[in-house]
Protein backbone atom coordinates (compact mmCIF):
# COMPACT_ATOMS: atom_id res chain seq x y z
CA UNK A 1 0.00 0.00 0.00
CA UNK A 2 1.32 3.41 -0.95
CA UNK A 3 1.82 5.77 1.99
CA UNK A 4 1.53 9.42 1.02
CA UNK A 5 4.01 11.78 2.62
CA UNK A 6 2.92 14.89 4.48
CA UNK A 7 4.53 18.33 4.68
CA UNK A 8 7.98 18.01 6.17
CA UNK A 9 8.86 19.87 9.35
CA UNK A 10 12.59 20.34 9.94
CA UNK A 11 13.20 17.92 7.06
CA UNK A 12 11.47 15.05 8.89
CA UNK A 13 7.83 14.02 8.72
CA UNK A 14 5.14 11.74 10.11
CA UNK A 15 3.74 9.00 7.88
CA UNK A 16 0.77 6.85 8.99
CA UNK A 17 1.56 7.74 12.60
CA UNK A 18 5.27 6.89 12.29
CA UNK A 19 7.81 9.66 12.89
CA UNK A 20 10.63 9.42 10.37
CA UNK A 21 13.81 9.20 12.44
CA UNK A 22 16.28 8.76 9.62
CA UNK A 23 16.26 8.97 5.84
CA UNK A 24 18.82 8.55 3.07
CA UNK A 25 18.11 10.03 -0.37
CA UNK A 26 20.00 8.97 -3.48
CA UNK A 27 20.82 11.13 -6.48
CA UNK A 28 18.25 9.08 -8.41
CA UNK A 29 15.41 10.58 -6.33
CA UNK A 30 14.78 7.30 -4.51
CA UNK A 31 15.58 6.66 -0.87
CA UNK A 32 14.89 4.79 2.34
CA UNK A 33 13.51 5.88 5.70
CA UNK A 34 13.27 4.53 9.24
CA UNK A 35 10.14 5.37 11.25
CA UNK A 36 8.93 4.93 14.83
CA UNK A 37 5.43 4.79 16.32
CA UNK A 38 5.57 3.68 19.99
CA UNK A 39 1.81 3.02 20.06
CA UNK A 40 1.77 0.63 17.09
CA UNK A 41 1.88 -3.19 17.45
CA UNK A 42 5.06 -3.08 15.33
CA UNK A 43 6.62 0.20 16.49
CA UNK A 44 9.40 0.36 13.89
CA UNK A 45 9.28 0.44 10.10
CA UNK A 46 11.60 0.91 7.15
CA UNK A 47 10.20 2.28 3.88
CA UNK A 48 11.44 2.95 0.41
CA UNK A 49 10.34 6.27 -1.05
CA UNK A 50 10.42 8.31 -4.23
CA UNK A 51 11.03 12.05 -3.93
CA UNK A 52 9.53 14.45 -6.48
CA UNK A 53 10.99 17.73 -7.71
CA UNK A 54 9.01 19.65 -5.08
CA UNK A 55 10.42 17.50 -2.26
CA UNK A 56 7.18 15.56 -1.76
CA UNK A 57 7.72 11.88 -0.98
CA UNK A 58 5.70 8.76 -1.69
CA UNK A 59 6.45 5.92 0.74
CA UNK A 60 5.98 2.23 -0.12
CA UNK A 61 7.30 -1.31 0.50
CA UNK A 62 7.24 -0.98 4.28
CA UNK A 63 8.89 -3.57 6.50
CA UNK A 64 7.65 -3.61 10.10
CA UNK A 65 9.31 -4.86 13.29
CA UNK A 66 9.42 -4.53 17.08
CA UNK A 67 13.12 -3.75 17.58
CA UNK A 68 15.02 -0.54 16.88
CA UNK A 69 18.17 -2.61 16.40
CA UNK A 70 16.40 -4.64 13.71
CA UNK A 71 15.07 -1.48 12.04
CA UNK A 72 18.52 0.10 12.00
CA UNK A 73 20.05 -3.02 10.44
CA UNK A 74 17.27 -3.29 7.87
CA UNK A 75 17.59 0.39 6.95
CA UNK A 76 21.36 0.10 6.45
CA UNK A 77 21.02 -3.10 4.44
CA UNK A 78 18.41 -1.59 2.13
CA UNK A 79 20.61 1.46 1.56
CA UNK A 80 23.66 -0.74 0.92
CA UNK A 81 21.77 -3.06 -1.44
CA UNK A 82 20.38 -0.15 -3.49
CA UNK A 83 23.76 1.53 -3.68
CA UNK A 84 25.45 -1.68 -4.82
CA UNK A 85 22.80 -2.62 -7.39
CA UNK A 86 22.34 0.81 -8.98
CA UNK A 87 25.83 2.28 -8.34
CA UNK A 88 24.05 5.32 -6.92
CA UNK A 89 25.48 7.90 -4.54
CA UNK A 90 23.67 9.13 -1.42
CA UNK A 91 22.74 12.78 -1.95
CA UNK A 92 22.00 13.50 1.69
CA UNK A 93 21.08 11.82 4.96
CA UNK A 94 18.55 13.19 7.44
CA UNK A 95 18.85 12.28 11.10
CA UNK A 96 16.08 12.82 13.62
CA UNK A 97 16.52 13.38 17.37
CA UNK A 98 16.45 9.60 17.90
CA UNK A 99 18.85 8.80 15.07
CA UNK A 100 21.79 6.56 15.85
CA UNK A 101 25.44 5.97 15.06
CA UNK A 102 26.27 2.31 14.44
CA UNK A 103 29.60 0.57 15.10
CA UNK A 104 30.71 -2.98 14.29
CA UNK A 105 32.63 -5.23 16.68
CA UNK A 106 35.08 -6.86 14.26
CA UNK A 107 37.34 -8.79 16.66
CA UNK A 108 35.02 -10.39 19.24
CA UNK A 109 31.38 -10.72 20.34
CA UNK A 110 30.11 -7.73 22.28
CA UNK A 111 30.46 -8.38 26.01
CA UNK A 112 31.33 -6.63 29.28
CA UNK A 113 34.46 -4.53 28.86
CA UNK A 114 34.53 -4.77 25.06
CA UNK A 115 32.90 -1.43 24.21
CA UNK A 116 33.06 2.22 25.36
CA UNK A 117 30.51 3.52 27.87
CA UNK A 118 31.11 7.28 28.19
CA UNK A 119 28.80 8.85 30.80
CA UNK A 120 27.27 11.23 28.26
CA UNK A 121 26.93 8.65 25.47
CA UNK A 122 25.81 5.25 26.75
CA UNK A 123 25.06 2.64 24.04
CA UNK A 124 21.44 2.59 22.91
CA UNK A 125 21.52 -1.03 21.77
CA UNK A 126 23.91 -3.98 21.78
CA UNK A 127 23.46 -6.80 19.29
CA UNK A 128 25.42 -10.02 18.84
CA UNK A 129 24.49 -11.78 15.63
CA UNK A 130 22.30 -14.85 16.06
CA UNK A 131 24.52 -17.32 14.21
CA UNK A 132 27.34 -16.85 16.78
CA UNK A 133 29.97 -16.16 14.17
CA UNK A 134 31.27 -13.25 12.14
CA UNK A 135 29.15 -12.15 9.21
CA UNK A 136 29.83 -9.75 6.34
CA UNK A 137 28.64 -6.18 6.97
CA UNK A 138 29.07 -2.74 5.41
CA UNK A 139 28.43 -3.98 1.89
CA UNK A 140 30.80 -6.91 2.44
CA UNK A 141 33.78 -4.72 3.31
CA UNK A 142 33.97 -5.87 6.94
CA UNK A 143 33.39 -9.00 9.01
CA UNK A 144 31.79 -8.47 12.43
CA UNK A 145 30.51 -10.40 15.44
CA UNK A 146 27.94 -7.82 16.42
CA UNK A 147 27.14 -4.12 16.56
CA UNK A 148 26.34 -1.24 18.90
CA UNK A 149 24.40 1.96 18.39
CA UNK A 150 24.96 5.34 20.05
CA UNK A 151 23.11 8.64 20.05
CA UNK A 152 26.37 10.51 19.40
CA UNK A 153 29.48 9.55 17.43
CA UNK A 154 32.39 7.86 19.16
CA UNK A 155 35.83 9.44 19.04
CA UNK A 156 38.61 7.95 16.95
CA UNK A 157 40.40 6.92 20.16
CA UNK A 158 37.32 5.14 21.51
CA UNK A 159 36.94 3.22 18.26
CA UNK A 160 40.64 2.33 18.24
CA UNK A 161 40.75 1.27 21.92
CA UNK A 162 37.87 -1.19 21.45
CA UNK A 163 38.59 -2.14 17.83
CA UNK A 164 35.22 -0.92 16.57
CA UNK A 165 34.52 0.09 12.97
CA UNK A 166 31.92 2.76 12.06
CA UNK A 167 29.08 1.90 9.71
CA UNK A 168 29.53 3.70 6.37
CA UNK A 169 25.97 5.04 6.65
CA UNK A 170 26.62 6.96 9.88
CA UNK A 171 25.64 10.63 9.51
CA UNK A 172 29.23 11.77 10.11
CA UNK A 173 30.52 9.58 7.28
CA UNK A 174 30.39 10.43 3.58
CA UNK A 175 29.16 7.53 1.45
CA UNK A 176 30.84 7.74 -1.96
CA UNK A 177 29.30 5.71 -4.73
CA UNK A 178 30.78 2.32 -5.54
CA UNK A 179 31.83 3.66 -8.95
CA UNK A 180 33.76 6.48 -7.27
CA UNK A 181 35.43 4.04 -4.89
CA UNK A 182 36.49 1.79 -7.76
CA UNK A 183 38.00 4.78 -9.59
CA UNK A 184 39.92 5.75 -6.44
CA UNK A 185 41.21 2.20 -6.03
CA UNK A 186 42.26 2.08 -9.69
CA UNK A 187 44.14 5.36 -9.38
CA UNK A 188 45.88 4.04 -6.29
CA UNK A 189 47.16 1.03 -8.22
CA UNK A 190 48.85 3.04 -10.98
CA UNK A 191 52.66 3.06 -10.62
CA UNK A 192 54.16 6.47 -9.89
CA UNK A 193 55.74 8.23 -12.81
CA UNK A 194 59.14 9.81 -12.46
CA UNK A 195 58.97 13.40 -13.68
CA UNK A 196 61.61 14.46 -16.18
CA UNK A 197 62.89 10.93 -16.75
CA UNK A 198 64.59 10.62 -20.13
CA UNK A 199 63.41 7.94 -22.46
CA UNK A 200 66.59 6.06 -23.42
CA UNK A 201 65.04 2.87 -24.77
CA UNK A 202 62.29 1.88 -27.14
CA UNK A 203 59.26 -0.15 -26.21
CA UNK A 204 58.27 -3.37 -27.96
CA UNK A 205 56.00 -1.60 -30.45
CA UNK A 206 58.79 0.72 -31.61
CA UNK A 207 61.38 -1.99 -32.15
Amino acid sequence: MLARGTERRNLLETVQGYVILKAATFETGHGFALGHNPGAPSPFVTWQFTEGENGHRDYYWGRYGTSQAWAQRDFDRRVDDYQQFYHAAVKHTELGPEGVYRYYSTQRPVDIGTYPKPPDNQPLSIVNYDDDRRRPVADGRLMAWGELTYAKPLTEKQMEDYELKPAPGNPDRVRPSITARLKDETRGQEPPKEPGQKRNHKNHEER
